[in-house]
């Protein structure tokens, strides 16, 4: 009795075999089943394909869901009128079972690097140990959402809330404590299925440049390896929906045909406004690449519309520009080659309870970084004891100031990092 993701039965009917099949997600995307040894040796055949013509690795997505119960057994009815199957196919029973068999068919003997990544729903800090422990031969690293839906509101992404901070760092230090030892964390903000984090967690009004670098940061300098959606760089927007009729994604089509009824559009608004703050079509409008028509990304008409701000938000408009979001990137991606701390150094959460600071270090036995960052829009203090204790410390970066000792009070969305 699963319900699909996308709302509705998880069952279609196929009418060339007369047989339903099985779809978490998407009609156009069934479940294979991996309990059939022949599609799991198709499936290594294919991956082996694509590292012959030298692909550096697999992302792959919702891997921990590929092992399904015995009999599939009925999940509990949330009141959708569809079962919850999480429970019973999340990190399912042969998972671990499947990714060390794909190991050894595929990755095993590899004279070059290749990197593996699983996406999961369900995952947990303990699970992703068992995943990513190098001794267990399963993952490089895992995609967990726990950071990604804090902002949810009671009903889903789609009645979204306020981020809580304390919350948002919790979560992080957590990640950070549990795999410090064994495994390794990914760091991300945005993907193909999450809205612009400028928008989403700092202010894409005026303090944008301020929030993208400040976020950046945050995430940059933990311990872990960062993932960088494309236009996150730039610091992309959300994209200003105006109707349902300039949104492509399927998950919020379909939402937005359940919560209205059809004879009565009194609530359209309202439902449309909560998309499109959450559609995962925010972070699937073309990249902006300069400020032709097409934003540099097409000539002819794009399947989904340009955001309007890429007149002024562009990639060419940031090249050659030392204050721009592009150059903090780069900054960021050259510290992590030329500070060992960022990659090596054990992570330490400050002020956890600070509703408006971000502040941590990270230390290894010769080296210690102080990273704080303001993630409001209103000025800040710092403790004045870590400011003395850090006073003579060296400035890596700020993005109000290049240089000077730590600031007593930081400005609103300001970032900076220092190393002793």
């Amino acid at each position: 009795n699963w319900g699909s993701f996308f709302s509705g039965p998880a069952w279609d009917l196929d009418p060339a075999t007369g047989q339903y099949y099985l779809h978490l997600f998407s009609p156009k995307q069934p479940d294979l089943n991996w309990d059939n040894p022949a599609v799991r040796s198709e499936i290594y055949r294919m991956m082996n394909w694509w590292l012959d013509r030298g692909v550096d690795g697999f992302r792959m997505d919702v891997i921990s869901f590929i092992s399904k119960p015995e009999g599939l057994p009925d999940g509990v009815d949330a009141g959708s009128g569809w079962g919850d199957g999480m429970a019973l196919y999340g990190s399912g029973p042969r998972i671990h079972e499947y990714l060390q068999e794909m190991h050894r068919e595929v990755f095993e003997g590899r004279p070059e690097d290749v990197l593996t990544v699983g996406e999961m729903v369900d995952v947990t800090p303990e699970l992703a140990r068992l995943y990513t422990d190098p001794s267990r031969r399963e993952l490089d690293m895992v995609f967990h959402f726990h950071h990604v839906g804090l902002d949810h509101g009671p009903g889903g992404k789609f009645t979204p809330g306020q981020l809580d901070l304390v919350a948002l760092k919790e979560v992080l230090a957590r990640w950070q404590d549990e795999l410090a030892d064994v495994g390794w964390n990914s760091l991300y903000w945005n993907n193909h299925d999450q809205p612009r984090v400028v928008s989403r967690f700092g202010d894409d009004g005026r303090y944008w440049y301020e929030s993208a670098t400040a976020l950046a940061t945050v995430l940059h300098l933990l311990r872990g390896t960062p993932y960088i959606y494309q236009g996150e760089e730039i610091g992309m927007t959300n994209m200003p929906f105006e109707s349902i009729d300039e949104l492509r994604d399927v998950e919020s089509l379909n939402y937005y045909r359940e919560a209205i009824d059809d004879r009565d559009l009194s609530n359209a608004a309202a439902v449309l406004r909560a998309i499109a703050t959450a559609s995962r079509d925010n972070a699937r409008t073309p990249m902006q690449w300069d400020a032709s028509p097409g934003a540099g990304f097409s000539a002819g008409e794009p399947w989904i519309g340009v955001n309007a701000n890429h007149a002024w938000l562009n990639a060419a408009s940031q090249y050659e520009r030392d204050r721009s979001v592009f150059a903090w990137y780069r900054r960021l991606i050259d510290l992590r080659h030329t500070e060992r701390v960022v990659v090596a150094g054990r992570f330490r959460l400050l002020l956890p309870d600070d509703p408006q600071m971000f502040a941590y270090t990270r230390t290894t036995p010769e080296t210690e970084m102080l990273v704080v960052a303001n993630l409001t829009g209103d000025p800040a203090p710092l403790p004045r004891e870590l400011c003395d204790d850090w006073r003579t410390a060296r400035r890596l970066l700020g993005n109000y100031r290049e240089d000077g000792p730590l600031p007593e009070r930081l400005e609103p969305w300001e970032t900076v990092a220092v190393v002793r």
